[in-house]
């Protein structure tokens, strides 16, 4: 008689039981070891847990354990296997409430207004304003100051305005300024780079195409992106000024003022789009990355004006007479208050 066969099959059959057993590990998650109950009221006493960049989910059970987060590391180990979200745990100095079950301990993880130090850049926000939110954040003005001054702005861009993504970021404790700095301007490239600004033809610059984004970013609203983008388009070609109150508001560094008088269109600057004909010298924001699709993509349309004259409803047209109509129905809802808190 030829054992191997037989040998063969006795082997698949352990291999199989063996599978088997250790889905089962996984699968019966963290009620295979000891937990907190879930259901009992978190503590008002929270620990900082510090989750580093590259950390492994069995390294963050450690931590929780030893730190009285949770009653075992493997209750955390094994929910963190099973549970996808797991890998978006961000870096950073997390602050946890002691005694709680795995998943609570998982859902405390995920959540970043329990981040301390977290560095959230809204879209369109200026540079100056990222700036203090390093501060914010815990880091010396000083060291902030230097941070930026020092920092390499990468070619073919000039200045750091706009290369700095919106996005939340977290770093872990004792991470420097100019290291956290370097990182987010990393980020900002390969965005800059996804959305073809270094590789779609174009007449104008990558430079040139993030200042567009950028005003993009601060004029349009949900669904108006592509719409303004045609409008700054429109306007270059026919030599036609922007005349865009969001490239003052840069200058002057005013936000939640929509009106601009007649006086702040006349001030002396480089970025006074009412004064000066083409694009300014460089951005006025930090776009998003729809602005940026919508400076390579602008939708089809002869559009030169647009304005809006309430919350939520912004108007397009090619026509002067139509859009002085428009203003006065602007100016009526601005002295109604119809913008107040928007």
């Amino acid at each position: 008689m030829n054992k191997k066969p037989f040998l063969r099959v006795i082997a698949a059959l352990v291999a199989s039981v063996l599978i088997i057993y250790l889905l089962s590990l996984i699968k019966t998650g963290p009620s295979a070891a000891a937990d907190f109950d879930c259901s009992s009221d978190t503590q008002a006493q929270r620990v900082a847990i510090d989750v580093s960049t590259g950390e492994t989910g069995l390294e963050i059970a450690r931590e929780l354990f030893e730190k009285e987060v949770t009653a075992s590391s493997e209750a955390f180990f094994r929910l963190a296997v099973s549970e996808p979200k797991a890998q978006l745990i961000a870096p950073g100095i997390h602050m946890i409430d002691v005694k709680i079950c795995a998943q609570q301990a998982l859902d405390q993880l995920l959540d970043n207004k329990r981040i301390s130090g977290l560095i959230a850049v809204a879209e369109g926000a200026w540079t100056s304003e990222v700036k203090k939110l390093f501060v914010e954040a815990g880091y010396k003005s000083a060291e902030v100051k230097a941070a930026f001054a020092n920092a390499v702005v990468p070619k073919p861009f000039t200045q750091l305005e706009g290369l700095l993504f919106p996005a939340q970021y977290s770093f872990a404790q004792e991470t420097k300024a100019e290291v956290a700095l370097k990182e987010m301007i990393t980020r900002g490239l390969a965005e800059v780079v996804k959305a073809g600004f270094l590789s779609e033809p174009s007449k104008y610059s990558p430079q040139q195409l993030l200042t567009i984004a950028s005003i993009i970013q601060a004029e349009g609203g949900d669904g108006d992106f592509t719409k303004v983008s045609r409008v700054i388009y429109n306007r270059l070609k026919i030599g036609m000024p922007l005349q865009m109150d969001s490239t003052v508001h840069f200058v002057m560094k005013s936000r939640g003022n929509i009106f601009l008088s007649t006086k702040s269109t006349m001030i002396n600057s480089p970025y006074n789009t009412y004064r000066k004909y083409g694009l300014p010298p460089g951005p006025i924001g930090n776009p998003g990355s729809e602005a940026m699709k919508a400076a390579l993509s602008p939708a089809a349309g002869d559009w030169l004006y647009f304005i809006t004259v309430a919350p939520q409803d912004t108007r397009f047209t090619n026509s002067l007479e139509e859009f002085n109509s428009w203003k006065a129905i602007y100016k009526a809802n601005l002295r109604a208050g119809k913008f107040e808190g928007k």
